[in-house]
């Protein structure tokens, strides 16, 4: 253990923690925190595609949401060990009982203009029916107390949550089809260390480290290290990279948003609101905007027109 606590002592450590206070900190009193969440609740499923196998942009999952194309990968013929569908799924539904209200709001404008769980079901299904079971069981596992809020406790939940994935059995999964048909899916032998990766912003929020969970924290490589203790020093730089970065980003959304802010509208005007929602999800069509604002088909034709201009 002595490696980790001189991890937990270093001087890069403490500058990583004091960075990820200010971007936790700045979130809670941000107003454009709402934005950010959403986009890096995108970041977060990109980067979690990649590790399942299933590399994708983060400009592929916002045409997909803004009704512009089917899910990323899913018509391309490729053999994918899982459909990004479904990781995004599972991402999402690792937020679904959170109590900030800023997160659910995010979520729920998400979810208004795309029903994940029946995307899932549609290009996903025997994925879900695969590893809807032990997603389930690592999420139990990871809210378990921690003893301290520090990397070292979070290194070592994670070799937990690791050794769960491995005594999962691999034999087959049962679904049903429309018809009533019973099917046996064969085992597959794919790693699974992404959905431990899922659970990485909520693993930070539970400990205490993160006041809420920033969805964009996924930290893990594809493959983990031999140890806990040289586990900690890689969630250190990715951490650091990751929340510079976030810095970055709502630097630039809260620029972008002032500037919406400051635009002539009247009071009724729905404008400002598809500004701000275009800053999460550029490229929103008319069907997702009438969805989202609860307009008319033709005032969401008007209100992009009035956009672009």
């Amino acid at each position: 253990m002595k490696n980790a606590m001189d991890h937990a002592e270093s001087p890069l450590l403490a500058e990583t923690m004091l960075r990820l206070g200010r971007l936790d900190g700045r979130l809670q009193n941000s107003a454009a925190a709402d934005i950010y969440l959403a986009r890096s609740r995108l970041d977060g499923a990109a980067q979690l595609a990649g590790l399942a196998g299933v590399p994708i942009r983060i400009e592929d999952l916002q045409k997909w949401i803004a009704g512009r194309s089917p899910p990323p990968r899913a018509s391309e013929g490729l053999n994918d060990p899982i459909s990004v569908a479904a990781v995004f799924h599972i991402a999402l539904s690792r937020d679904e009982d959170t109590r900030d209200p800023i997160a659910r709001a995010s979520l729920g404008r998400l979810r208004s203009v795309l029903d994940d769980r029946t995307e899932a079901e549609t290009y996903g299904r025997s994925d879900l029916a695969y590893f809807g079971p032990l997603w389930k069981q690592l999420r139990e596992a990871a809210d378990a107390p921690f003893p301290r809020s520090d990397l070292p406790s979070i290194a070592a939940r994670v070799f937990e949550l690791a050794s769960l994935t491995r005594d999962h059995a691999d034999g087959e999964a049962r679904i049903v089809s429309v018809d009533g048909r019973e099917m046996a899916l064969p085992p597959r032998a794919r790693d699974r260390n992404w959905l431990i990766a899922t659970i990485m912003p909520r693993l930070l929020h539970r400990s205490g480290m993160t006041l809420r969970v920033i969805p964009s924290l996924i930290l893990l490589p594809k493959f983990l290290p031999p140890s806990p203790d040289a586990l900690v020093p890689v969630l250190m730089g990715t951490l650091r990279k990751a929340v510079d970065a976030g810095l970055r980003d709502l630097d630039k959304i809260e620029r972008a948003a002032r500037r919406i802010d400051e635009r002539q509208a009247t009071k009724r005007s729905k404008a400002p609101l598809l500004a701000r929602l275009q800053l999460a999800y550029p490229g929103l069509t008319p069907r997702a905007v009438t969805q989202l604002l609860d307009v008319t088909p033709q005032g969401a034709r008007k209100l992009l027109t009035e956009q672009d201009r």
